[in-house]
């Protein structure tokens, strides 16, 4: 049968197969010509010996262009708008956060993101639409969900309803999450930038607290990510057992000061970081401080990795301008211009996310058996980590991700 462009539909279900000149398996190289045999939702084979599919089977050939894995961010808002100030979302009409949800969703699913881990809602509405994807007709990302996140009263992000403070409160507030059916827990450990009160330095909670959280959580079956910046907050949380840190920054007061010791114990205990470092590289940060922080905290990772932890490349899409919906594929790009090889950057955003999002049987990889989440660029991203942005078709379950259908 001859090749379908790439541009043609496809069935939901049935057997066919993407023909491609190279290809990234989520943890290495495919020599070409690949060949992806898709049966319904799921890949049945991945073929690099170059030979001829069957005669009866659709193929369709993207030319010169290379496949991987559908990207996974472990780090994003659904119900954030990037250009809107974060604690509006206090007071914003249910319909209108619904619809945004949906939305940013499609954005991240039309920049090759197939999976997407919210971490931070207001009002349950990414598990919402978590389970209402599930049975939709419409292609869409797979995600997993925290629900508000826990933090103090008056603390980072408590204009999402998520308030807690002692014990007590915190595992009746896990207890709920878990009713809802959440996905994981997720906690402040640290203050954060986009909220007054607490500094990016200071705990929120101490360590009985976070061990409190942890323990909690795991009579629901449910692992904890603490957002960390702080060095304090950062050491408490792994002490407490929790399954991943998110940003893990070791901002002080005036700067940042990495424990390296903390840094060895996140390696030896395997708990994954997300590097939130995904943003667009145009933009105005106006606290020139602010910035060589940041700029430190990227090469710091790269050190972190060359130490062993695991490094998620993530966004913490819809926080601010920078960190528009869909801005993924700029972080790989940006950890491999700070030194992480190509292999290891592409890594970080499909077989490394997705075994810290826990779904590392489902996502992530191009392997017979896991779902047919596809992405195909233009050119060699492996070559050129920008190439992620160039993005000629996704494919989420099987299904073709139609522009129409990604804008919608």
């Amino acid at each position: 049968m001859p090749a379908a462009p790439l541009s043609a539909p496809l069935p939901a279900t049935g057997r066919w197969a993407l023909r491609a000149a190279l290809g990234f398996d989520g943890r290495a190289a495919l020599p070409g010509p690949v060949l992806v045999v898709v049966d319904g939702a799921r890949i049945a084979a991945v073929d690099t010996t170059g030979a001829h599919p069957p005669t009866d089977l659709p193929v369709v050939d993207v030319g010169d262009a290379a496949v991987l894995p559908g990207l996974v961010d472990a780090h994003v808002h659904l119900a954030f708008d990037p250009q809107e100030n974060a604690a509006a979302l206090a007071g914003a009409p249910p319909d209108l956060l619904r619809a945004r949800v949906r939305r940013n969703a499609a954005r991240h699913l039309a920049a090759g993101v197939t999976t997407v881990r919210d971490l931070g809602d207001r009002d349950y509405l990414a598990v919402a639409l978590r389970d209402e994807v599930r049975t939709a007709d419409a292609p869409a990302p797979r995600i997993l969900a925290s629900g508000p996140p826990l933090t103090r009263v008056g603390g980072h992000c408590w204009f999402l309803g998520g308030e807690a403070d002692g014990e007590t409160a915190l595992r009746a507030a896990v207890a709920r999450r878990a009713a809802h059916g959440v996905d994981i827990i997720k906690i402040m450990a640290t203050g954060g930038a986009i909220t007054p009160g607490f500094g990016t330095h200071e705990s929120q909670y101490d360590a009985a607290a976070l061990a409190a959280v942890v323990d909690e959580a795991a009579r629901h079956g449910l692992p904890v990510t603490a957002h960390a910046h702080g060095p304090a907050g950062i050491a408490d949380a792994l002490a407490a057992g929790v399954a991943g840190l998110e940003h893990v920054s070791f901002f002080t007061a005036d700067g940042v000061a990495v424990d390296w010791p903390t840094v060895e114990a996140i390696a030896a205990a395997g708990v994954p970081v997300g590097a939130t470092e995904a943003m667009l590289p145009e933009g105005e940060i106006r606290n020139p401080a602010v910035f060589a922080k940041l700029e430190q905290r990227g090469r710091n990772f790269v050190r972190m990795h060359a130490a062993g932890v695991p490094l998620v490349c993530c966004s913490d899409s819809g926080v601010v301008p920078r960190k528009p919906h869909g801005v993924l594929p700029y972080g790989v790009a940006h950890l491999g211009r700070l030194g992480l090889p190509a292999t290891e950057a592409l890594a970080a955003a499909t077989s490394v996310a997705a075994r810290a999002c826990g779904i590392a049987d489902e996502a992530g990889r191009l392997a017979p058996g896991l779902a047919a989440d596809l992405l195909v660029v233009g050119g060699d991203p492996l070559a050129d980590l920008d190439r992620l942005r160039d993005v000629r078709a996704v494919y989420r379950a099987g299904r073709h991700v139609t522009p129409t259908t990604a804008d919608n």
